[in-house]
Order: structure tokens, then sequence, then C-alpha cells
């Protein structure tokens, strides 16, 4: 079978009720954040760029369409809401895609703080995932349930009015529907509760409703979750047994598995999960509906997805992250262009962003700012630099990613020098940690980029210091040398070192003492502190106890890896470390180290010992900057030299998400002039 024959199932079209998809790429809902979620523009340009890469469906979420369920999200409350998102399937449609639009009421995991309204759920009781908050919502009394499902009518028929295709009635996740079809939160004694029928009551008539009201014009699509893999919804028997009942009322089914209080499984971090890890229940519905279905699971390989829809497991293939990181991955696929596709990492730092401010990626710098910036995946402004030199000092996630936009720019001479023997910075050595070896993509994708750019060279295993980098004969230099964990402990809980953790010492290392240098450990007795609270402490601890370490780990958080409970691998490495048998103190403030353990204080000032034979310290990360202002506090020999520009970027202005490092090091890529100054940024 020739490359070409073996994708083209991927490219037949489907039938959806009364509309036909042009392949079978269905682009799932995912909320923007509230940076985006209400500047409809600026989402339409977000969603409008997937369907110029090949996406035959687009979907626009979630949206919320009563007024006391706004909280994150569009939302179609209004007809004059309703005018303002008009733009959205315009902007889809002019790419040829479908415009599908998630219809979601978030019962009991909403938020009614705004309107000082209680929210609404099918029985009292409190909802127990802790990242929304306290929310102990009120029974839906019988008059409730009809006003949610005329609100839920009205929206769809506002929705096929304004353009969309299809309009996806969810009840994946932890939303409404499922919350009615789940025992666990379900426990109502009319007929909305009790018996399986009852509890599907309240879904199959809002599908039921919604279908009459649009099904002629409009796709119907129902997002369920097939098994919520805990007790909080239903398992696979009960999801199969409502596929089958609403069958004759939808048009295509929506698969996911997972709720959102369950370890995050709906995210399927690459930390924990395969790619396609979902298909052990997403795979089993196919023999049990009539109609098309779209399955997700990070899905990423072309030949898995082609083997999908053609062995029937399928009939789209369904991703959000995997557009979000590669808008143009349907196009590629189709060209044969493997080699550039930014395949996605499962970081999920997309999710951790979308939470407080606007969606983001490692993988793809342009997401969220399509309209913002004026950035395109695939178009870049080209330069005419042929004779400007720039040098790059830093092969970390910024200064690959910096050089790989400045070549394909066409600047005529990118040179990029790393003290290290490989790329990467500290991405190199943390995807060596158990499970994010994915995450080394980031640096594979760019080395490949570059690797196909003659402008861009690439010198490894050279530290320059402000006298070498005077004498290179580079006339913009931009100084990208990251940033690295403070070997003394500086702890953000006290604003100080921690005594005693002098980086002499035998028995005390940095996270790059250990990764890095190959500091030796004295001894089998290990204490981990985690003063961070991302990802690097935990993932450190583990990498120690499969060396055979008896390992403790400290926080001063109220849990370990706190800041990554968004991204979902928090509480699995919380779980593989203790069934492990390391031992976890959260709560307590280390002050001290010294040979025979560590210090901590608990929060009423209380001491606590923890012995060990060697601390480890992941603490803070502070800037690696005096090269840059070495060089920018001599400007007459910045001038001799020939240099007329020296900036920075990423972790050696300020430590931050990798998605973040990426984004700086894309921005002065596109700023840069060929005078070697910088354009505005169109955001600022």
């Amino acid at each position: 079978m020739s490359a070409s024959s073996r994708y083209d199932v991927l490219f037949a079209p489907v039938r959806i009720g009364p509309k036909t998809a042009a392949n079978r790429f269905y682009g799932l809902p995912y909320a923007l954040g509230p940076g985006m979620d209400q500047d409809v523009e600026r989402a339409a340009a977000h969603y409008a760029v997937r369907a110029e890469g090949g996406w035959a469906v687009v979907t626009c979420g979630e949206c919320t369409f009563t007024e006391d369920t706004r909280w994150l999200g569009l939302s179609l409350a209004s007809d004059e809401e309703a005018a303002a998102m008009a733009r959205l399937p315009e902007a889809i449609h002019e790419h040829g895609a479908l415009a599908s639009l998630e219809l979601s009421h978030p019962g009991a995991i909403g938020n009614g703080l705004d309107l000082r309204v209680p929210v609404l759920a099918p029985s009292q009781l409190q909802f127990d995932a802790a990242f929304f908050g306290r929310t102990i919502p009120k029974a839906m009394e019988l008059a409730e349930i009809r006003q949610v499902q005329d609100a839920y009518v009205a929206a769809a028929i506002r929705a096929r009015d304004i353009g969309f295709d299809m309009v996806n009635v969810y009840g994946g996740h932890s939303n409404l529907f499922m919350q009615f079809l789940s025992p666990f939160y379900n426990q109502r004694t009319d007929a909305y509760g009790g018996t399986f029928a009852n509890r599907a009551r309240m879904w199959l008539e809002t599908i039921e409703r919604v279908r009459e009201a649009i099904g002629d014009d409009c796709a119907v699509v129902a997002r369920i979750a097939v098994d919520a893999l805990g007790p909080a919804g239903v398992d696979l028997d009960e999801a199969l047994g409502f596929i089958r009942a609403a069958d004759h009322l939808v048009d295509l089914w929506d698969l996911v598995v997972g709720a959102l209080d369950n370890s995050r499984v709906d995210l399927t971090p690459s930390r924990a999960y395969p790619e396609g890890y979902a298909l052990e229940w997403t795979g089993k519905v196919k023999a049990h509906t009539a109609k098309p279905v779209a399955a997700n699971g990070r899905l990423t390989s072309a030949d898995l997805m082609a083997d999908l829809v053609r062995n029937g497991v399928v009939d789209m293939v369904a991703g959000a992250r995997p557009g979000i990181a590669e808008p143009f991955l349907p196009e590629k696929i189709r060209s044969g262009r493997f080699l550039d596709i930014a395949e996605c990492i499962g970081c999920n730092q997309c999710a951790q962003r979308g939470f407080v401010g606007s969606i983001g990626c490692v993988q793809n710098p342009t997401a969220g700012e399509e309209r913002r910036r004026g950035w395109h995946p695939e178009r870049f402004d080209e330069v005419d630099a042929d004779e400007l030199a720039v040098l790059v000092v830093g092969g970390g996630p910024a200064g690959l990613e910096c050089a790989t936009v400045l070549g394909r720019r066409g600047f005529g001479i990118v040179h990029l020098v790393d003290a290290r023997p490989a790329l990467g910075g500290h991405l190199e050595w943390f995807s060596r940690l158990p499970g994010f070896r994915p995450w080394a993509r980031a640096i594979e994708l760019r080395t490949q980029r570059i690797e196909r750019l003659p402008n861009v060279s690439i010198e490894l295993g050279r530290r320059l210091g402000a006298a070498t980098v005077l004498g290179y004969e580079a006339s913009v230099v931009v100084v990208a040398t990251g940033a690295a964990w403070a070997p003394d402990g500086l702890l953000w809980a006290t604003h100080a070192p921690i005594a005693g953790a002098d980086p002499a010492l035998p028995h005390v290392l940095s996270a790059e003492a250990l990764m890095v240098e190959g500091k030796p450990i004295p001894g089998r007795r290990v204490v981990v502190v985690d003063g961070e609270g991302e990802l690097v402490g935990a993932a450190l601890a583990q990498h120690l106890v499969a060396e055979g370490h008896d390992v403790a780990v400290v926080t001063p958080w109220p849990v370990l890896a706190i800041h990554a409970e968004h991204g979902g691998e928090a509480p699995i490495l919380r779980r593989e470390l203790l069934e492990a048998g390391a031992v976890i103190h959260a709560g307590l403030v280390p002050v001290a180290v010294d040979r025979d353990g560590v210090t901590c204080l608990d929060e009423i000032g209380r001491e606590v010992r923890i012995p060990c034979d060697a601390v480890v310290l992941a603490t803070q990360r502070v800037s690696q900057d005096d090269l840059y202002h070495d060089l920018v506090a001599d400007p007459d020999a910045l001038a001799r030299a020939g240099i007329v520009a020296v900036h920075r970027i990423g972790d050696c202005i300020a430590p931050r998400l990798l998605a973040e490092a990426t984004f700086d090091g894309h921005r002065l890529g596109r700023l840069l002039r060929a005078d070697g100054q910088l354009d505005p940024d169109p955001a600022l």
C-alpha cells in the first residue's frame, strides 16, 4: 500500500444527519479561557485557522446558555449574545468546514457567585472537584428541569439561526446530564432518579426536544463519557445502554472517558497515559450504534488514525490538543508533510493556561494569538536581512524556537550556541525523568526544523562569556541562557535560602547537580524539597525511588505538585509515589539542613525533624542572566564589536511555564527587524 493510499481513508466524506463532513477529522470543543471566550473576533480567528488546516468539523465550546451558569466559555443566553457569536460559524465556513457548537450546562460544577444564585443539580450533594471551589447545589425542582430544557432548545435554535451546522447536547465528563445519569450524584426518588431509565430521562427528553426543534437543519451530536473510570459517573454498560436508547435521536456520538474529579483522566496527560488510551472504552461503542462515532485520546499518529477508521472502530478521529498543537494536522497528513507536524506532547499546559488566561501551547506558540498578534502557524513575514548575523546563546526551548522562527523568516545568518553537549536546556534532562519522554518532542520538532534551514547553524559544548560574544562578529545577540533551580534552596515561603543548604557540601544537591552534573548521593535516605509546586520535585522523587533510595518529599504547599493539578499529572504522581513507598510531608516549611536531616516548621511554627543522608532541592528557579547584564553594562564595547542590539528571552527574563518560554522565543523571532531592533508587540 502506498503512503498516499494508506491515508486516503481519512479523507473520505461522512454523512452526519443533514450535513456531510468532508473528511474524518473532527475538532473537539474546548474552552479558550476567560482571556478569549468573550472576545468573539479573537476566538473566531483561532477556530478559522483550524478549519483552514483541514479539520472537517470545528466545534466551538463549551457554551453555556442561561444567565446563572456563566463561568468559563462562551455564552448564548440571549439574542444579543447570539448576534455577537455569529462570527464564529462564519469564520469556520470561510474555509469549508462544518461549524459545531457544544451547549453545556455545568450543573453542580457551575459558579453562581456573580448573580448570587445557587447552582442547580439533580441532588444536593457537594461536588468533589476541588479546583471548582466549594459548591453545594440546589436540588432541581420539576419546574427547574423544564426551564433548563426550554433554555437548551432556545439556545439550539439560536445556534442554528446564526449558522452553526451541528449542535452538541453535551453530557460528557461531569456536566449536568452526566450528573443526572450518575447514581453517584443523582439520588432523586422521583421520575428523574433511581432506575437507569429515570436517570436517563432528563438527557433523553432534552435531546428529543432539540432534535424536534432543529433536526431538519442541523446535525444533533451528543458527547458522552462512556466510562467515568471511577465512582463519580456511569460505567461502560450503562453508557452503552444510554447510547442504544438515544441512538434514534442522535446524528453523531462524540466519545470521551473520565470525569473532572478523578485525577483528570479526561485530559490523559502523556506522563501517565499512552496515545489512544481511551480506546479501551470508546472502541467498544461502534457495535451499539447505527450512527457515526468520533473518539479522542490524544491521537497523533496518522497510522493509528487510519487504522481506526479503516477497521471500523471509529468513523471520525476526534482531537482537541492535537489540533491546538498542529492546526494543519489533516492537511500535513494529506500532503505527506509528516516531518513538519507539531505533535502534541501531552503536557496539558493548554489546560493549565486556559483556566486563568487564554489558551497556549508548547508546540504551537501562535495558538490564541491568531488575531491579537496577527500570527499564523504556517506564515511568517519575510525579512531582507541576508547580511545580518544573529547569535542566539542558549539552546533551550526559547532559544530553539527563536532560532527556528528567525530562520523561517529569512535572516541570513543565525548561529545557535549552547554550553551543553545536548539541546533542550532543562527540558533535556527533565524529559529523562520517569514518564516524561514525550516532552522531548518539543526539542525534536525544532531540531528537525532547523536541520532543514540552511541559514541556521548549531554549535554545542561551547560556553560563551561576554568577551567571546563581543568577538563573535554578530550584529544581534539574543541571550536565552534560561534558569536553574536555586542551589541554596531559595524558597517562596521564606524568601530566603534554607540554612545549611550549601551546594559545596556533599549531602546538598540542586536539581541540576543531580541530573546534569551527576553529583553522587551520599547514602540511601533522601529528602526532596518541592518548593516550586510544579512537576519537578515529584518527578525527581520518582527518579530517586527508581534508583533504590528511600525518599521523603517535603513541600510548603498543602499538597505535592499543587500547580500541576489542572494538567492532570499531580494526583497520579502522588499516588505512584505513595504506592512505591515514598513519604509525602505537605504543609511543612524546611528551614534548615544538616548532615543528619532537614528541620521544618508546621503551620503553627512547631519543629518537625525528618532524618536523611542527603537533600535534593527543587525550590525556586533563578534566571541565569549574568551574560545579558555583562553585555548591556558596556554599550561602548558593544558598539566597537558591531553589535547593534542585545535581547533576552524565555526563562533568562523570568522562569515560567514551558509554553511561555517557547512563546517568548517565538515572539522575538517574529518582531526582530533587519536593523536588529524590535517592532512593537501588537498586543501590548
